[in-house]
């Protein structure tokens, strides 16, 4: 990680922005032609959950988010399987991933372009074409476990950013 991004990426984990200043996101999870409606930070957990695995051992498979989205310090939504994302106004998204990027470390799920398959009300969420979870922190699991079906969490923290495509594209 270059020295810019680097103090880039802590002044915004440090403000809590997600604006990226000079330093646009990769070509993988960038979404040109679409304009920032809203940007919300999350802070909850990922679900993992023990199965067996093509050898037949025991490992952490991914299961669900579990999120509070934030604005400003308030409680303005939820982020949950599907994955979902449900604002208090009412309006919802699903989204389906269409681009991954690793995280800034081993521990950090990866950050994500998702693309909106449905929407649900009507409300701030109801034009978003595109989600991207990026500034991860946490959240990742690895390794083995010893009894299928146990349940356990990594705490995790993101910025959700919520896209519309703009006039004319």
């Amino acid at each position: 990680m270059t020295l810019l991004r680097s103090v880039t990426l802590a002044a915004l984990l440090l403000t809590g922005s997600a604006a990226l200043a000079a330093d646009p996101l990769p070509d993988t999870i960038a979404a040109p032609g679409e304009t920032v409606v809203l940007t919300l930070h999350a802070v909850g957990a990922q679900v993992y959950e023990c199965k067996p695995v093509t050898d037949g051992k025991l490992a952490w498979s991914f299961r669900e988010p579990v999120a509070t989205l934030i604005e400003g310090g308030r409680t303005i939504g939820r982020h949950y399987a599907g994955p979902n994302w449900e604002h208090v106004d009412g309006s919802a998204v699903t989204g389906r991933t269409a681009g991954t990027v690793p995280g800034a470390t081993a521990a950090d799920v990866p950050w994500l372009k998702l693309t909106v398959i449905s929407h649900r009300g009507e409300g701030v969420l109801s034009t978003v074409t595109t989600v991207q979870r990026i500034n991860t922190s946490g959240g990742q699991l690895d390794g083995a476990c010893d009894k299928p079906g146990a349940l356990t969490s990594a705490a995790y923290s993101a910025d959700y950013v919520f896209l519309r495509k703009s006039e004319g594209h």
